[in-house]
């Protein structure tokens, strides 16, 4: 027997929202940890794709990116969108310590997982989301997202780079339990909803026995009378 595999939480579309705020721009590290946030939230990387990512790797025309190396040792190629592609461009121009590393700590010393990881669950409580909020569900939410917008899982298998589609097919089923979702509470509780009565039986009479029409003379009604 197959076993059962758990599917993964993902954020919503408010949750997704309110971790991207979460760092201020103002400062050099919320300005890095958004861009970090923002590659894995809406370009899928994986922590050590977005840490590796070097300043060649990135088409700054175009928006796209090169993984270099990727799992399975596989170069792939992503694109961001024109909000995304400027946040990274002024991270760019403003970074501390020039280093081919597009990320690094201030000082310009390479940024381990462990400080990610930690860096993402800090900004996600402050940003007021209770789940256990880490890299990978970033880039689990980035999958479902897409595979909703296109429902075409060998695109998203070759976005994500994995090897084999049976990998993917997991966010078929994500999709799957939401769409089953919202079918069963589809007009929960509507009166129009209701299953309709037993039909009515025949008319007794038939529409010759009927009484005729009477016509009605309408009665005029005086102003003191309304």
């Amino acid at each position: 027997m197959a076993r059962h595999r758990k599917l993964p939480d993902v954020l919503t579309a408010a949750e997704r929202h309110a971790l991207l705020a979460a760092p201020r721009l103002r400062a050099p590290t919320g300005h890095r940890d958004r861009c970090l946030l923002t590659l894995m939230l809406n370009a899928g990387l994986r922590a050590s794709e977005a840490l590796n990512l070097r300043v060649r790797d990135v088409d700054w025309i175009s928006g796209q990116l090169m993984v270099r190396q990727g799992k399975g040792k596989k170069d792939r190629a992503v694109w961001l969108n024109d909000t995304d592609l400027e946040l990274l461009r002024a991270w760019k121009a403003r970074r501390p310590v020039a280093s081919e590393r597009l990320f690094t700590t201030l000082k310009g010393t390479p940024i381990n997982d462990r400080d990610l990881r930690e860096m993402v669950k800090r900004r996600a409580h402050k940003a007021g989301i209770g789940k256990d909020v880490h890299p990978h569900l970033l880039r689990h939410t980035f999958a479902t997202d897409l595979y909703r917008a296109t429902t075409d899982i060998r695109l998203v298998q070759k976005t994500l780079g994995h090897a084999d589609v049976s990998t993917t097919m997991l966010y078929t089923h994500l999709v799957d339990e939401a769409v089953a979702h919202a079918m069963r509470t589809l007009r929960h509780g509507d009166p129009r909803s209701e299953a309709p009565g037993p039909p009515k039986g025949p008319r007794s009479r038939s529409r010759a026995s009927s009484p005729p029409r009477v016509e009605m003379t309408p009665t005029v009604t005086t102003p003191q009378e309304a």
